[in-house]
C-alpha cells in the first residue's frame, strides 16, 4: 500500500480493535491472543507463512503454542464465522448482493493430511495429490469477501482401509459423505438461518449448475439462483403436456407422471443457442476494466428446466459470447422472475469471478496454501483465520478510500 510508518501504526492498531470483535468468542484468554497472533502472522512480509516461520517472525512467537492452537485447540470456527458475517454484512452488504460458492484445491505430498487424495486440482490444471475445499464468498458493488468454508473427504476416505487415517486426522465420527454441491448448501442454509447477511442472488461455476438439489435447495432458502451449466444441459422451449398413463389392466398401475405421447424431448442448451437469431443477441457493459470497458454479447430465453425427466420450473436461460465471431460459448440457468431487467442478469453474470480474486490474494499474500497442518481441526481453524484476515484487508481498503482514521 506504500504506507508511511505512522500509517502502518495506524492499521496495527486497526487490528487490535478488530480482533476484539472476536476476543470473547474464544473459550480462553490464551487462546484469543494467539488468535490475534495468528492474524498477525497471516499479514507479514515474509514468504512463507507455514507456523514456524511466522512464529520467529513475531515478536513473541512461540511455535508449539501456535501449532496447539491450530492443530488441536478446541475453540469453535462457527462461532467466529457467523460473527464475521455481521461484520462483512456491516462492511459489504447489499439487498442485493451476491453468495458465492466455489471450490479450491492445495496440492500436498505424501497420504497424511485430512482428505488427500488423488483427484482434481484447478491451481496446477490437472488430476494430483491434493486436498479440495469447498468455500463460499459474498460480492457487492462495494467489494468481495471469502465467507465460509468446508472441507471435502473423497469417497476413499469413508472406506474400511482409511478408518486408520480418519482417527489419526481427527475427523469427527458423525461427518457423512457429501458431494461438494451438498457442502455448499449446507454452507448457504446456514448463513440464511443467521440472518446477518443480506443477498438475493447465488453464484456458481457448472459444479453446481448440473445439481438439481442444490439449484432446488437455493430455491428453498427464497433466493435466487444464477450457475454456469454445461452444454448438454436440456431445458424446453416451452412447457410440455404430461400425464399418468392409461392403466392397461394388468401390472402396476401407473401413478407417474410422464410425458404425453407426442411431445417435444428436451433440447440441448447449446441447440437452442443455435436457434437464436443474430436479432436477438444485444451487446450490454459487464464492468469497467482496467484496460477499457468490458462488453459482451448477450441473449436471453424463458425456458422450461428438467427435473427428473419431467417438466420442472420455468427458468431464464441465458446465454453469453465475447464480441469475437470463435468466443467460447457461456451458458447459464437462473430461477429470477420473468420481469428481471436484462442489465441485472448481465450484471449477476460477472460477480462468480470476485470468490477467485479472493482466493488468489488470500494464496499469494495471506498464505492460505502455506498451512502443514494435518488434522480436520487444524485445516479447518487455518482457513478460518485466512477468512477474517482477508475481510480485515478489506476493511482497511474501504478505510483507505475515506482516509486513515486518527
Amino acid at each position: 500500500m506504500e504506507l508511511r510508518p505512522e500509517e502502518i501504526e495506524i492499521l496495527a492498531d486497526e487490528l487490535v480493535d478488530y480482533h476484539a470483535e472476536f476476543a470473547d468468542l474464544y473459550y480462553r484468554s490464551e487462546q484469543a491472543h494467539w488468535g490475534y497472533q495468528y492474524l498477525q502472522g497471516l499479514m507479514l512480509p515474509i514468504e512463507c507463512k507455514a507456523i514456524q516461520p511466522m512464529a520467529m517472525a513475531l515478536e513473541r512467537g512461540n511455535v508449539q503454542a501456535m501449532q496447539q492452537f491450530i492443530g488441536q485447540g478446541q475453540w469453535q470456527d462457527e462461532k467466529l464465522l457467523r460473527k464475521h458475517w455481521h461484520l462483512v454484512g456491516e462492511t459489504l452488504g447489499e439487498e442485493d448482493g451476491v453468495w458465492i460458492a466455489d471450490g479450491s484445491e492445495f496440492p500436498k505430498k505424501g497420504q497424511h493430511s485430512v482428505g488427500v487424495a488423488r483427484q482434481w486440482c484447478g491451481r496446477l490444471g490437472k488430476v494430483e495429490n491434493c486436498q479440495a475445499g469447498v468455500f463460499a464468498a459474498y460480492a457487492s458493488r462495494k467489494g468481495y469477501t471469502l465467507l465460509d468454508r468446508r472441507l471435502y473427504l473423497p469417497e476413499a476416505w469413508f472406506e474400511e482401509d482409511h478408518r486408520e487415517r480418519w482417527h489419526r486426522c481427527g475427523i469427527p465420527d458423525d461427518v457423512c459423505s457429501k458431494t461438494k454441491p451438498q457442502l455448499a448448501l449446507e454452507m448457504l442454509r446456514a448463513a440464511v438461518t443467521e440472518g446477518a447477511l443480506r443477498f438475493r442472488w447465488v453464484t456458481g461455476d457448472e459444479d453446481y449448475g448440473k445439481a438439481p438439489d442444490f439449484l432446488d435447495g437455493v430455491a428453498g432458502v427464497k433466493r435466487w439462483y444464477y450457475t454456469e451449466v454445461p452444454h448438454s444441459t436440456r431445458v424446453w422451449a416451452e412447457r410440455p403436456e404430461t400425464s399418468v398413463p392409461q392403466w392397461s389392466g394388468r401390472g402396476r398401475q401407473p401413478r407417474r407422471e410422464r410425458l404425453a405421447p407426442g411431445e417435444p424431448a428436451p433440447l440441448r442448451v447449446d441447440e437452442m443457442a443455435a436457434t437464436i437469431s443474430d436479432q436477438e443477441w444485444g451487446s450490454y457493459l459487464i464492468k469497467e476494466g482496467s484496460q477499457g470497458p468490458m462488453v459482451a454479447h448477450f441473449a436471453f430465453r424463458r425456458v422450461v428446466a428438467v427435473r427428473d425427466g419431467l417438466p420442472g420450473p420455468e427458468v431464464w436461460l441465458v446465454l453469453r459470447r465475447c464480441r469475437s465471431e470463435a468466443s467460447e460459448l457461456k451458458t447459464y440457468l437462473s430461477n429470477a422472475p420473468a420481469d428481471t431487467p436484462r442489465t441485472e442478469l448481465v450484471r449477476v453474470a460477472g460477480m462468480r469471478w470476485p470468490i477467485e480474486t479472493a482466493f488468489e490474494e488470500s494464496k499469494d499474500h495471506l498464505g492460505m496454501d502455506h498451512y502443514q497442518v494435518r488434522t480436520w481441526l487444524g485445516w479447518h481453524h487455518h482457513m478460518t483465520e485466512c477468512i477474517l484476515a482477508h475481510h480485515f484487508l478489506v476493511r482497511v481498503e474501504q478505510g483507505l478510500k475515506g482516509g486513515l482514521p486518527h
